[in-house]
Formats: C-alpha cells, sequence, structure tokens
C-alpha cells in the first residue's frame, strides 16, 4: 500500500528553513543546521536516512525548494536525495507557474500546475508504478518545502508526518505550521541521537 509520508526537518522553535532562503542561499541563514544528521556517521541517523530513501517511490516538492535544489548552490552528484543511499525516484514539482529550465537533467522531472492535490495523484501513479517494477511497496515523500508539507496536513493528503528535529532554535525563517484546523497525530516512534529527534506519527482527522 502506497502512503504518503510527509517528511521534513525542523528547528526547535518550528522553522525549516533560517532567514533568507533561497537559491544562493540555501535554506537561509543557519538552515544548514537542520540537515547536520543526514550527514552524520551516528549508526541510527544512517539507518533513517537509508530507510526513508529505500522505500520513495516518488518525491513531492513546491516550486521554491524545486528552486533551491537545482540552483547553483543545490544538489550536485554527491548531495541531494539519498544521495549514495538509493536510486533515483520520481520527482513531482507543484508550481503555479510554466515548467522551469532544469539543471539536474538525469533526474525524473514532472512539473503539476493544479495543484498540491493532483500532484499528490500524479506522486502516488507513479510511486505504485514503482512498486509494481521492482516488486515492494514504495511510498510518495512529500520533502517539503513547509507551505507544501503544511498545505498537505491542513488538505488531509498526508497519512504519516515525519519530523528529524534539530538541536537548534533559528529564531525566524519558514514556519512548518501556520495555523489551520486541528490535526491528531498519533506517535509511533521515537529515535534520538546527537543531532536529532527523528519522530514518526500517523496523521488521523
Amino acid at each position: 500500500m502506497t502512503r504518503i509520508i510527509a517528511d521534513i526537518s525542523v528547528s526547535l522553535d518550528g522553522f525549516v528553513t533560517g532567514p533568507d532562503p533561497g537559491p544562493r542561499n540555501g535554506l537561509g541563514t543557519g538552515g544548514e543546521a537542520l540537515h547536520t544528521w543526514a550527514f552524520s556517521d551516528d549508526p541510527d541517523d544512517r539507518r533513517v536516512l537509508r530507510e526513508a530513501t529505500a522505500r520513495s517511490g516518488a518525491v513531492i516538492l513546491g516550486r521554491r525548494l524545486f528552486d533551491v535544489v537545482d540552483g547553483p548552490e543545490g544538489w550536485d552528484d554527491s548531495t541531494g536525495y539519498g544521495a549514495g543511499e538509493v536510486g533515483k525516484p520520481a520527482f513531482v514539482v507543484v508550481t503555479s507557474t510554466s515548467p522551469p529550465s532544469v539543471r539536474l537533467t538525469d533526474l525524473d522531472w514532472t512539473f503539476v500546475t493544479t495543484g498540491l492535490a493532483d500532484a499528490v495523484a500524479t506522486a502516488r501513479e507513479r510511486a505504485e508504478a514503482a512498486s509494481s517494477a521492482g516488486g515492494q511497496d514504495l511510498d510518495v515523500i512529500l520533502m517539503g518545502g513547509g507551505a507544501t508539507v503544511g498545505s498537505a496536513l491542513e488538505a488531509g493528503l498526508a497519512d504519516v508526518l515525519s519530523l528529524h528535529l534539530a538541536p537548534v532554535v533559528l529564531g525566524a525563517g519558514t514556519p512548518l505550521f501556520t495555523g489551520g484546523a486541528p490535526r491528531t497525530l498519533v506517535q509511533r516512534s521515537v529515535i534520538a541521537t546527537s543531532t536529532a529527534t527523528h519522530l514518526t506519527y500517523d496523521v488521523s482527522g
């Protein structure tokens, strides 16, 4: 069964970037500290990353995040989604404008201009096709940014919320939660390392 998993790193004060994020400033001032765990040698951090990327049949991201990861200071052959851990899943980008030019042409990009729900449906189709081809259940990973993850939770489009809580206070940046209807979360697992507390929740109504 293909699940929609919202998976994102967040600071102790609730931000998923530092101030002034963008294509030439990545996750904003201080924001790289959110992902220290992804480059850690801690075996639990490595396992969390390996298991998360191994189940990725398709990955959803918003246009602003796409502009960062496909920008001049973004992903390359050694850094990127699951670099060194997994093959290359399909990437589905939610955008309100026409599809942009792409720098990372070796990745499978699909641009959806008709909203997040349609992007989720497209990603689910891609993940289910990858599941059938590979003989294993794969999920859709909703990697961000914060507005995309928050909108998915508010719209009831996510089945699971996976938070990587970094031991950093950013003070400002892009908040993960900005209001909306209440959501009940059922805690499923907690894994604590020196670089993050990895929290997994089932999302209910």
